[in-house]
């Protein structure tokens, strides 16, 4: 049973109009139940979306212990939500793990929400089995990115602000871009070169990876791109930032209680009642 356990974790995706979580089997990398999406609170404060979370994860059944992986729209440090996009500024600053893993009562490891989507591609998606740099770009409303040197991320890579036309680059290329100027395929296509162009001289990568929605019409822009690099569409599309959170939730679960059993502390303590939990979470008012 206890193997059987350690197969699956949890995995919520927190965006600006929903919460959207699932129990994943990080074996096969697919979802064991029916996700549930909960609407994001408006205001988007601390408070309101961790009550939230707790009730979607109160929604199944799951096991005590089960980690928590939570994708989140901001830059990550350590936990700190250090910038928010799409949510309430009162989240800058706000220790996102200790809130949650405090409100839910369980271990919780939240992720920058590209990084989450690139860990999915990397271990069941496009980039499986992939060395060397690999750059996961989402295309959507901006621009997301992850990052992976032979298979380990780079956290908070923010690709989607380097410089182009003396913008951010996703002010020029983006998908909402697309649609908000009427541009046809083709000359967005000419938009996505300069982009990639420059990417791949910056970066050198062995694979660039496109997802988010617009990556199921591939067809329609990817072979009018010409590159060095092979670029390719994501697979797991929709479901990319929940599996990829929950992977990231048992891998990071297994480091703490491997750098607690070499310390001589009890390898099964969990966050969820450990100092982190209780200390007092610096979000908003």
């Amino acid at each position: 049973m206890a193997k059987a356990k350690h197969r699956t974790a949890f995995g919520i995706d927190i965006g600006g109009s929903g919460i959207k979580g699932a129990p994943v089997h990080l074996k096969k990398g697919v979802l064991t139940a029916d996700r549930l999406r909960f609407a994001t609170p408006q205001p988007s404060r601390p408070e309101a979306v961790a009550e939230t979370v707790a009730e979607l994860i109160g929604s199944f059944d799951i096991a005590d212990g089960m980690p928590v992986g939570v994708t989140f729209p901001a830059v990550i440090q350590d936990g700190v939500a250090l910038t928010a996009a799409n949510v309430d500024a009162s989240w800058i600053g706000t220790d996102v793990d200790s809130l949650l893993t405090e409100r839910t009562g369980h271990d919780v490891f939240v992720v920058n929400d590209a990084d989450a989507a690139g860990i999915a591609e990397m271990e069941f998606g496009a980039g499986r089995d992939s060395s060397g740099v690999v750059i996961v770009i989402t295309l959507g409303t901006g621009v997301g990115s992850a990052m992976f040197v032979d298979g380990k991320l780079v956290p908070n890579s923010e690709l989607g602000h380097v410089l182009l036309h003396d913008d951010d680059a996703e002010k020029y290329m983006a998908s909402s871009i697309r649609e908000k100027e009427g541009l046809d395929w083709e000359t967005w296509a000419g938009r996505l070169q300069e982009y990639f162009a420059h990417i791949e001289f910056l970066f050198s990568p062995t694979r660039i990876i496109v997802g988010g929605g617009v990556s199921k019409k591939h067809e329609n822009f990817l072979p009018l791109l010409d590159l060095k690099t092979e670029i390719v569409p994501a697979k797991l599309r929709n479901e990319a930032g929940i599996i990829g959170a929950a992977v990231l939730a048992r891998k990071e679960q297994k480091a703490l209680a491997k750098k607690a059993e070499a310390s001589g502390d009890e390898p099964d303590t969990h966050r969820a009642h450990d100092t982190k939990s209780t200390k007092g979470t610096k979000h908003g008012a």
